[in-house]
């Protein structure tokens, strides 16, 4: 079992500092999250808690993943790197290829593309991108991400995206892996059809056996039961060694540590972060 640390939401001035002691501490890997802005005023309900009301503010700090990803590719060197997720959607899907192959080349190949749709439809209407076709573009554009990191000359005429042949450079350090997020049923489909893993954003033990074992049957149905798979849960117990091994043997192969903001609170220091860091590598990480 692996186990990441989310930095969403940490201020991002501490980012370099924290990411060494990420990897001292034993995790395999770090996820950073995305959003672009935060209206003013939104309609739009966050699908995650009870309430509709997402936990975090208008100054939370989101930093550009891909800038932040090779900040800390640059102070470390075992530690992977993905988003979780990152709203591909809002972007083309060439701006899409060129920051994260740029970012695979200066980590040396330590990213992956943690992807989701958003729910933030105000968010996709300010940038003029159409929130309903979302998931199919997102589909596409998996395809076209694909093709742009395979190097060469490529091109590419689909329904939303068209391209005469081009060649970006540079390509990606080997195979960038793509990993869906979400909890429905057409996220847990593109996920074992279309990507290499998927990604929890907080289920509990009873929820992910479902998850996972819908995961399985459609990834034996696609064909791809043999293929590579990433499988991040977040549990929302804590992750005792027990638990840990039947989760890992329902087809888990990595946890999620939430956002140190969520148990130390907002505005807390390097120092402090460490402490809670190494407590959770010496209480989790170390006893599985």
């Amino acid at each position: 079992m692996k186990f990441y640390q989310s930095l969403a939401f940490t201020e991002t001035d501490q980012l370099a500092a924290l990411a060494p002691i990420v990897e001292e501490v034993g995790f395999h890997g770090a996820f950073v999250s995305d959003h672009l802005f935060h209206p003013q005023r939104f309609a739009s309900k966050y699908p995650y808690s009870e309430d509709g009301v997402p936990p975090f503010a208008a100054d939370t700090e989101f930093p550009e993943p891909w800038s932040a990803i090779s900040a800390m590719a640059a102070v470390t060197s075992k530690l992977v790197f993905s988003t979780a997720v990152y709203i591909a959607t809002l972007r083309h899907p060439l701006e899409v290829a060129k920051a994260v192959s740029t970012a695979s080349v200066i980590s040396g190949g330590r990213v992956s593309l943690g992807v989701g749709l958003g729910w933030l439809r105000e968010e996709y209407e300010q940038l003029g991108r159409d929130f309903g076709t979302r998931g199919r573009r997102l589909d596409e554009m998996i395809e076209v991400l694909r093709t742009v990191w395979a190097g060469g000359m490529v091109e590419h005429h689909g329904e939303f995206y068209d391209f005469a042949p081009l060649q970006m450079s540079p390509s990606p350090t080997g195979v960038v892996p793509i990993y869906a997020g979400g909890a429905s049923d057409a996220a847990l489909r593109r996920a074992a059809r279309r990507c290499d893993g998927w990604l929890g954003s907080g289920n509990t033990p009873e929820e992910l056996a479902v998850i996972l074992a819908r995961l399985a049957s459609l990834r034996k149905e696609a064909g791809r039961e043999g293929k590579p798979f990433e499988a991040v849960v977040a549990v929302t117990v804590a992750p005792e060694p027990d638990l840990l091994r039947r989760l890992e043997d329902q087809g888990a192969t990595a946890v999620v540590s939430y956002p140190l903001v969520y148990t130390l609170g907002p505005g807390t220091s390097v120092a402090q972060k460490r402490r809670a860091l190494e407590r959770f590598g010496d209480q989790v990480i170390a006893r599985a």
